[in-house]
């Protein structure tokens, strides 16, 4: 079988958050005490050895506490991913797990403000954005998204004898607003209260009316068994 089960787990240590995803077999084993004792120990051995990849955690130690666990347990379990978030002493880190660990999160605030690092992390989870901002979105997707949507509007009979320039922003249109909902600051925010405000808007909202300057870094968001056939 697969191991497209298990958790996700976050060890922080000082300016250094270690995201990893522990996999196992089925979903009964990942709540078993003796694999959330190994997520603590895989978090030890990241913040200890500063490990940046599942490769050097099992280097380092991991390999025989995976291999023994999996002999105790009875099914297979598997450090699948490991990754490093870095931050320096003027930012705040924002650490959010859903459903026991099924899902967690790490983000970057510029500031020292750690209620909004949490709400965005929160929000980052919850809505899964794929980049922070337009200007992180890579030139190939837009062109691939652009594509899609020439090839939708030619089939579309309402945009039948629309004029170039016109099919032309329409398109755009379009491909902003899918940007709009993988681009985290032009996301609604899930908390907003009208409905309307976007993250960027409620970051800056909270960034006046505390006078600190804050803006959103950068964040991970790893979601256990995602990408897994």
């Amino acid at each position: 079988r697969i191991a497209a089960e298990g958790l996700c787990e976050v060890a922080v240590d000082g300016n250094n958050a270690y995201l990893f995803e522990l996999n196992s077999e089925t979903d009964f084993v990942a709540k078993n005490e003796k694999f959330t004792a190994l997520l603590a120990q895989i978090g030890e051995i990241c913040v200890k050895n500063n490990c940046k990849t599942a490769e050097e955690v099992l280097a380092n130690g991991g390999e025989k506490l995976v291999v023994d666990a999996t002999a105790t347990i009875g099914e297979k379990i598997s450090l699948r991913r490991v990754e490093l978030v870095t931050k320096n002493d003027n930012q705040t880190f924002g650490v959010y797990k859903h459903m026991g660990g099924k899902i967690a999160t790490v983000c970057v605030v510029e500031g020292n403000d750690a209620e909004l690092a949490k709400d965005l992390s929160m929000h980052i989870t919850a809505t899964h954005p794929l980049y922070t901002s337009k200007a992180d979105v890579p030139a190939d997707y837009l062109e691939k998204e652009t594509h899609v949507q020439m090839e939708l509007a030619k089939n579309d009979e309402k945009l039948a004898g629309k004029p170039e320039a016109a099919l032309a922003k329409i398109i755009e249109g379009k491909v902003n607003k899918q940007l709009k909902e993988i681009c985290l600051l032009d996301q609604t925010y899930v908390k907003a209260e009208d409905g309307k405000q976007t993250v960027a808007q409620y970051v800056a909202e909270v960034a006046k009316a505390t006078g600190a300057k804050l803006s959103l870094k950068g964040f991970v968001r790893f979601e256990t068994g995602e990408g897994i056939a």
